[in-house]
């Protein structure tokens, strides 16, 4: 069946709860002063995100890739009291931005954000985690991966959201049209599927949604 993704795209944001004024005020200075304003969840999945937050109700929750701080303020609209967030992100030129608009929502006590390396940070705050949302760089998934599966950061029950897991659909390309990104998602996606510790489905969501339960 044919259809206008356009129009399908219009349907489902008037059909949705609205973004909040302050993910509205935020989405719109990415746009003007981040590099790369794609990087934003944006609306849809900024809710679908605050509704598992809901659902799932974690106490501790990690997000590798901050940007600008739209996903981890949409996620913490939905925690519970006492519950928080620690987010990690090696732009340092981003993190006034984040911060401002952390501190304008009301969220400074539940958001956490860390400057630096995912991979130096996270084993630094020694924490064991029960939802992870994983949006940094995509070359280092598999690395982000393990860290989290083998370094207790985990445990039965965690959920762990992987985004833009499809890549554009490049993950289904022939092996010559792969850049160092797709390639990367690929053995991140294998790896994840042929891990007995984890169940996991590909929600086409975007960019790709990988949503993965800890057994």
């Amino acid at each position: 069946m044919q259809y206008n993704r356009n129009e399908l795209d219009h349907y489902v944001r008037s059909h949705s709860t609205p973004e909040s004024d302050i993910l509205r005020e935020l989405d719109r200075a990415t746009h003007l002063q981040a590099v790369q304003p794609r990087m934003l969840s944006g609306h849809i999945q900024g809710k679908m995100m605050e509704m598992m937050v809901r659902m799932l109700r974690p106490q501790r929750v990690l997000e590798i890739g901050t940007f600008t701080g739209y996903s981890a303020i949409a996620m913490a609209q939905g925690l519970d009291d006492g519950a928080y967030i620690d987010t990690v992100d090696p732009d340092d030129e981003l993190e006034p931005l984040s911060s401002s608009f952390v501190a304008r929502a009301g969220l400074a006590d539940k958001i956490r954000i860390h400057t630096g390396d995912a991979l130096e940070v996270v084993p630094r705050l020694g924490a064991c985690y029960d939802l992870v949302y994983m949006d940094g760089d995509k070359r280092e998934y598999v690395d982000y991966y393990r860290m989290l599966m083998d370094g207790g950061h985990l445990h039965s029950g965690s959920f762990i959201l992987a985004d833009n897991t499809l890549w554009d659909g490049k993950v289904a390309s022939a092996p010559e049209k792969r850049d160092d990104h797709t390639s990367a998602l690929i053995r991140f996606n294998d790896m994840v599927v042929q891990d007995v510790r984890v169940e996991v489905v590909i929600v086409p969501l975007r960019d790709g949604l990988s949503m993965i339960r800890v057994k």
